[in-house]
């Protein structure tokens, strides 16, 4: 017994006797009556001692039926309790930063929601080690085991549906992850879903220029400056050109997109700024995010800069450019609200997203191509791509152009989808459905779509969990 029970601890497996019980949220600080779904918070194990912080809500209706949905933020190294507690998820931060507001479009009114904090480092997850230095192909690992030790935890939801579900750099993740769940049987998944995810970094810098243009960014002077040195007999590739020509006229559009200091997010809502951090200046994340766009002396002092950092091992705090996370890290870093999710005294204080992770992170996808025509060629996994229209983060144009290039069949064209709002109903946005994948904008959303429009995100992702036409 006692190889197979250090077999067990090395694979990262809890014993039998761990009960979720320990982890249940009995009192949660910021709302003042008792919710009638439990919920709980804990640890999973991954490899090499990782520990991976989850947030389980259970569904409001009978969580024996409802499917399961893992949920997924990006960065990479951004927490997921973001989409917790300023998105889907029951209760909502106040800016307070010390109550909780009930919200009546959450999406575990259909779903049992696992939120897991991914990779290590980020939010309360850690490391035995505290080496965090990791990669797109070992956080795909690692999420899996994770995942495996849910269900260790929670046998009684192994026969559930079960969906992947994420935005911005999960559009990596979720893929990859789904890749790893569909070798494995005993995981019954259904689909994954992809709110304003990256898919392919090229394609994405490339489509910005137009979405610049055609919002209004860029003068009828400026793209011609740019159609003349990047384009040839209107075949355009901004960021490949190889001219030099090129190259400045892209930098300097730009320069001046960016020096106005637009919300990325959602174009069209204000720069409000968030915590400051000693990683804060906008630019920084513009050649964080969209590193073809700057040189890459540029972007290697960025990254050189965070390296530094973290052989000082100094907290590298990174807000959230133009939104402002004030009140939901305040929220997550009161003493009391760490003890009723069962956070360790000795763990760090909770930030949105973790800059030693980031500056470490292995991007080794350039796109995820191989991922969705995998998973697409098994012809039984439901697929949904989603985008805000007015992001620009991860804008709707190059995203519609990714899913067109995997050459699928057509099954209808593009068209309206309605959402009803009241007894009205009203268009949410443009749809195109393909053979088991469904491409859809969201009208006047940006980044974080379940946080611009809640009741069409609610009404899309209720669609989606009940394979219902949009």
């Amino acid at each position: 017994m006692l190889p197979l029970l250090l077999c067990a601890l090395y694979l990262g497996v809890r014993p039998a006797e761990a009960a979720p019980e320990a982890d249940e949220i009995i009192a949660l600080p910021g709302i003042n009556y008792q919710p009638s779904f439990r919920q709980f918070s804990g640890f999973l194990n991954a490899s090499g001692g990782k520990h991976l912080h989850y947030w389980f809500v259970q569904c409001q209706g009978d969580p024996r039926s409802c499917p399961l949905v893992l949920w997924l933020n990006g960065g990479p190294g951004c927490s997921s309790l973001a989409g917790l507690l300023t998105e889907h998820g029951p209760f909502l931060s106040q800016p307070d930063g010390s109550t909780l507001k009930t919200n009546k479009y959450s999406w575990n009114k259909i779903a049992n929601v696992l939120y897991l904090e991914s990779p290590a480092g980020v939010g309360f997850s850690y490391s035995d080690d505290k080496e965090y230095t990791t990669g797109d192909a070992q956080t795909a690992k690692d999420n899996y085991m994770a995942l495996k030790d849910f269900f260790h935890l929670y046998p009684e939801f192994k026969e559930n549906d079960f969906y992947i579900t994420g935005e911005s750099y999960g559009g990596f993740y979720v893929p990859s992850l789904a890749l790893e769940v569909a070798k494995d049987s005993g995981i019954n998944l259904k689909g994954l879903a992809i709110g304003n995810g990256v898919t392919d970094m090229s394609v994405r810098e490339n489509s910005l220029i137009y979405f610049s243009y055609y919002h209004g960014l860029l003068d009828v002077s400026m793209w011609s400056h740019i159609e003349s040195a990047c384009c040839e007999e209107k075949d355009c590739d901004f960021i490949n050109s190889g001219k030099k020509a090129c190259w400045k006229a892209i930098r300097l559009a730009f320069s001046k997109t960016f020096s106005l200091k637009l919300n990325m997010y959602n174009l069209y809502q204000p720069c409000v700024g968030g915590n400051p951090g000693e990683i804060r200046d906008y630019g920084d994340y513009i050649k964080a995010y969209h590193p073809g766009i700057m040189s890459t002396e540029s972007h290697s002092q960025f990254s050189k800069k965070l390296k530094e950092m973290s052989r000082l091992n100094k907290t590298i705090s990174m807000s959230v450019p133009c939104v402002n996370d004030t009140d939901v890290t305040t929220y997550l870093n009161n003493p009391e609200v760490r003890s009723a999710l069962h956070i360790p005294n000795d763990l760090p204080p909770w930030e949105i997203c973790n800059g030693n992770v980031f500056s470490h992170f292995k991007r080794e996808m350039e796109n995820a191509r191989d991922q969705y025509l995998q998973l697409l060629s098994e012809k039984k996994y439901r697929i949904l791509v989603y985008t805000g229209d007015t992001d620009m983060a991860c804008d709707f144009l190059g995203i519609e152009w990714f899913v067109h290039s995997l050459k699928l069949k057509e099954e209808k064209s593009y068209h309206p989808w309605m959402y009803k709002d009241g007894k009205q109903s009203q268009i949410a946005g443009y749809a195109k459905q393909y053979a088991n994948l469904t491409l859809l904008t969201v009208k006047g959303a940006g980044h974080m779509v379940p946080t611009d429009k809640p009741l069409v995100a609610f009404q899309m992702f209720r669609r989606f969990i009940n394979n219902k036409p949009f």
